[in-house]
């Protein structure tokens, strides 16, 4: 997707500069806490029960079938669904976490839903697909090593994700010596009926992500040169080893051999981990995939769900979406991050290219990758970007992706008869990453302290360490590059038992990191929602970091500086106030929303 360009700045400077200036020294001056909400808030217009689609199948008189999914008043959807089936209609599959369910009615029937007083809300069963992007060509045999651990500053670390458990919920898995540790890999089918078998993956996207995450790189064993103490040494280095190579993987298969499925698919295999998180080891769950958003994320089945996830003490990290330019023209814009990524309390991640080098300083993000605000809610996203640009992994070779793309299968080995791996690019693949990273983080802090860090933690860590790219801006990169040094180095340090209030950073930390001998300044800040929240906002505990606060809901900040109000996104409303395009269909003019009754503004406005 593309959009307008605007000036957006980055960390602690807005469009209204003299502002914020006075708001930020009036906060620094006093030293007295902020209540980081506004007085005499209007009240909340009601949200419609239809989302877009359904509405628009309303309004031009569509009678035909429509997959949807109900959301009911509580302990109402048994008798909802009840209703439904015996008007002929038929129920495919309960969500009982989110008291909803997922039914194929008749197009006529979506009144009727609209106006029963059971019913909360009816959203459509969105397709959902996974967020991987056309890969260029394989870089020269030069270039292969342990790129992404390297860039991250993972070379040296001893946390490899020991017993955290990822559930992966893509398009399965392919089992090879990559994921062959003994680590007791699990496998769910949530396109036919949930239960376990025998992992297979006939689209190929799922075995990808898994072996970026926990892939032990086996066949891609290599004996490599280094001089050290004026002696030269012969080590074997596994190429393409994944993050977090102990780390348990739960495939949960969603997405068919086309790489699409069914946001109810998805729902299914979110509270399946929910409900088996204790005796699955869940700990963290990767979403390399997304729909359009068709509302506000307040009704959205699958923010709801991925919000349910998080308050149940699971890390969720989601791709932001490959819509960040416009497909027939390829002017990049903004607003096009798409849902999960738009949930609050998710960890969204954009891509990032590393062209091929360790050094930070020439990182850029790719076109394709979806810059923010997130549609309807105005959200700032991404959170932050991580490396997802020609990404090599395993390769399913039953997989459509891998028979079908020649050109991007990676030889493990020199003689090898078969390429093992297969080369992506997209923010499904920085997903990836990212899940890996917090695997580490967790496995550090687990290491040091009894009591597990929450997710409000992990994603403030995350932000507060990352590298700020100085080529972009805020809603392009989020708080900016993965440092994945830096952020288990703050993990290792952080007493997650600490009462609230109380310092909990047990030893002296230095808030930059050094790759191959050069020093990176921490972002040293944190968007809580559209506030950059900077300062001492990570030296003690805090209510934000809780496990039932929703990122971005009013709390109050101790005596952290919050620089302004909304600064990130709107010093310029009106650059909001075109149209997103998603594809080849129009997201529409239709139903309003923070961004206004359009959404997406293509083209180069302001510089």
């Amino acid at each position: 997707m593309a959009l307008l360009t605007p000036s957006v700045p980055r960390r602690r400077r807005s469009g209204a500069t003299g502002l914020l200036f006075v708001a930020a020294l009036v906060c620094v001056v006093f030293s007295r806490p902020i209540v980081n909400h506004a007085e005499h808030v209007a009240p909340k217009p009601k949200l419609p029960k239809l989302d877009r689609v359904l509405k628009q199948a309303v309004e031009r008189g569509d009678s035909s079938q429509q997959r949807v999914i109900v959301r009911t008043r509580r302990d109402r959807t048994a008798a909802v669904a009840d209703r439904v089936k015996k008007h002929g209609d038929r129920v495919e599959s309960e969500h009982r976490r989110l008291h909803s369910f997922t039914a194929v009615v008749h197009g006529d029937d979506l009144r009727a839903l609209e106006s029963d007083p059971d019913v909360e809300g009816l959203s459509v069963d969105a397709i959902i697909r996974a967020e991987q992007a056309s890969a260029p060509a394989a870089p020269d045999e030069s270039q292969v090593k342990e790129l992404v651990r390297a860039t991250l500053g993972l070379t040296e670390t001893e946390y490899e994700g020991d017993k955290v458990g990822i559930a992966v919920i893509d398009s399965g898995l392919e089992k090879s010596s990559d994921l062959g540790g003994g680590r007791a890999d699990k496998f769910f089918d949530f396109t036919t009926d949930g239960d376990s078998g025998h992992p297979y993956d006939d689209y190929g996207h799922g075995t990808h992500v898994a072996t970026l995450i926990g892939g032990e790189g086996k066949e891609s064993e290599r004996e490599v040169e280094y001089l050290a103490n004026g002696k030269t040494h012969r080590v074997k280095v596994a190429v393409y080893r994944g993050v977090a190579p102990k780390a348990r993987i739960v495939s949960l298969k969603v997405l068919d051999a086309n790489g699409a499925g069914f946001t109810s698919s998805v729902l299914r295999a979110l509270e399946f981990a929910v409900e088996n998180r204790d005796q699955l080891k869940i700990r963290i769950i990767n979403l390399s995939l997304g729909h359009p958003i068709y509302e506000s994320p307040e009704t959205d089945p699958l923010v709801r769900a991925v919000e349910d996830a998080v308050k149940a003490g699971i890390v969720v990290v989601a791709s932001a979406g490959n819509y960040g330019f416009n497909q027939e023209t390829g002017v990049v814009g903004y607003a096009g991050v798409a849902s999960p990524g738009n949930a609050p309390s998710a960890i969204t991640v954009g891509a990032l290219d590393m062209h091929g080098t360790v050094d930070r300083s020439d990182d850029t993000v790719p076109d394709y990758s979806s810059r923010g605000p997130a549609w309807y809610s105005g959200l700032a996203k991404p959170d932050l970007v991580a490396p997802g640009h020609r990404l090599v992994a395993v390769g399913a070779y039953e997989g459509t992706l891998y028979q079908q793309h020649a050109d991007r299968r990676v030889m493990g080995r020199a003689g090898d008869k078969k390429a093992r791996y297969f080369r992506l690019s997209g923010t499904s693949m920085a997903a990836a990453v990212t899940s890996g990273v917090v695997a580490l983080m967790l496995e550090a802090n687990t290491h040091a302290f009894d009591v597990p860090l929450t997710p409000n933690t992990v994603k403030a860590i995350l932000e507060y360490t990352a590298l700020p790219l100085g080529s972009t801006d805020a809603l392009t990169q989020g708080a900016g590059g993965l440092n994945g040094a830096g952020a288990i180095a703050l993990a290792e340090m952080i007493d997650p038992g600490t009462p609230i209030g109380s310092p909990w950073v047990r030893g002296p930390f230095t808030p930059w990191t050094v790759l191959e001998g050069q020093s990176f300044s921490w972002s040293q800040t944190v968007v809580w929602g559209n506030t950059v929240v900077w300062g001492n906002s990570l030296s003690e505990n805090q209510l934000a970091w809780g496990q039932t606060v929703v990122w971005g809901n009013t709390v109050v900040w101790g005596n952290t500086v919050v620089w302004g109000n909304n600064d990130l996104v709107w010093d310029n409303a009106y650059l909001w106030s075109q149209t997103v395009v998603w594809g080849n269909g129009l997201v529409g003019p239709s139903s309003g929303g923070v961004l206004g009754p359009n959404t997406v503004v293509w083209g180069n406005l302001a510089q």
